[in-house]
């Protein structure tokens, strides 16, 4: 093993509350960094929730804007938007409620607020050299785990995802209540679910795998595989939203250190070219990348199996094979289409979705096992079904 694998370096918010309820918390921890004036990303169905908090913020003699422009996985046009609305009202807190786009954009915007840097000089790794604003992250699906990660992901006027990552965005603080979630509809709840779930598989199976990652990992896996169902089947109940949610954010923590692989990589290309959800485009590949990686990573992909739930078989491969076949079990349960074919992607765009799989080498360098272009080929034709 070489020493860069020994190297762990984990960035975790300044604060973190996770507790049912524990939004109503959240005026008074605002107060208490006394800003003047505060932005709020966030989306339409939270406006309830967020007018409340506005409601109170005002009454301490808080200025508050809200924007609930982001409606999808926003663009570097959509950012640049909204930047001119955040610069012109100059707060000194900047708050994202909402799923993994909204943070993202709240992150970014607080990164920019007040620096010489443009957001094109730090697109890429470890180039942001500060954030002058404060932020908090409040996410309300249980999926991008955003709210933990030094992440950020903006689309460019290619189609191409381009990653921002700098320990400067983390969230100061965090505030996870699980009961946010409870108004997701159920393909969403089911679609981020399994996105943190492979974020946490990922993690675990990762090149530079951590010790310290890895039980986070485990814990995870353990608690989505074993909630995502009921979470997506009977929205309304508090503890499959809590435990889901706590695998999310455990899925997060995972993305700074070790980050993810082959599905997000593969994934990628899916979003940019048909528009499928994020965490769609991974439930989608997860089997099959699970089944092209396990000769390379057996073990590991047996002790997956086993925080899946599944029983331990004779061998590890056997195991790994059953930890395949319960992923598959849980995607069919939670509704999502199980082949490429079903959300009408044409086999004649798998050339052009490898080629562009390519791209993302930050990601598959991770992968335990080498993905060439025409593997990638293989991958994407498999899942067609």
């Amino acid at each position: 093993m070489s020493t860069i694998q020994n190297n762990l370096t984990v960035f975790f918010p300044g604060k973190l509350v996770f507790a049912n309820g524990c939004m109503e918390q959240l005026p008074d921890e605002i107060k208490a960094l006394q800003p003047a004036k505060v932005f709020i990303v966030t989306i339409k169905p939270l406006e309830p929730a967020v007018s409340r908090l506005k409601t109170q913020l005002n009454k301490n003699g808080i200025g508050v804007q809200t924007d609930t422009t982001i409606v999808q996985e926003p663009s570097f046009s959509d950012f640049e938007q909204l930047m001119v609305q955040v610069s012109a009202f100059d707060p000194d807190l900047v708050i994202g409620i909402g799923g993994g786009s909204v943070l993202d954009v709240a992150k970014l915007a607080a990164a920019q607020l007040g620096n010489e840097q443009q957001l094109s000089d730090y697109v890429g790794i470890g180039l942001l050299k500060g954030r002058e604003r404060k932020l908090i992250c409040v996410p309300a699906t249980s999926g991008t785990g955003s709210e933990a990660s030094p992440n950020a992901i903006l689309v460019d006027g290619a189609g191409q995802k381009k990653g921002i990552i700098s320990p400067y965005l983390v969230p100061d603080i965090v505030y996870v209540d699980p009961l946010l979630t409870i108004s997701v509809p159920p393909a969403i709840t089911a679609a981020t679910g399994i996105d943190a779930l492979t974020h946490c598989m990922e993690a675990y199976t990762n090149k530079f795998a951590q010790p310290f990652i890895d039980m986070m990992a485990f814990e995870g896996m353990r608690l989505i595989a074993q909630y995502i169902e009921t979470a997506v089947k009977d929205g309304s109940n508090a503890e499959a939203r809590e435990k889901v949610a706590m695998g999310s954010l455990l899925g997060g923590i995972c993305l700074g250190p070790v980050n993810t692989a082959g599905v997000h990589a593969l994934s990628y290309p899916l979003g940019s070219l048909f528009h499928l959800a994020h965490g769609l485009s991974n439930a989608l590949l997860l089997p099959y990348i699970m089944e092209y990686n396990i000769p390379a990573a057996t073990k590991k992909y047996a002790e997956v199996a086993i925080a899946l739930g599944c029983e331990r078989q004779s061998t590890d491969a056997a195991t790994a094979a059953r930890g395949v076949k319960k992923i598959r079990e849980l995607i069919s349960a939670c509704g999502i289409p199980q082949t490429l074919k079903e959300v009408n992607v044409p086999e004649e765009a798998i050339a052009g979705m490898a080629a562009d799989a390519m791209k993302v080498q930050r990601l598959l360098k991770n992968n335990p096992r080498e993905i060439t272009e025409q593997d990638a080929i293989a991958i994407y034709k498999a899942a067609m079904g």
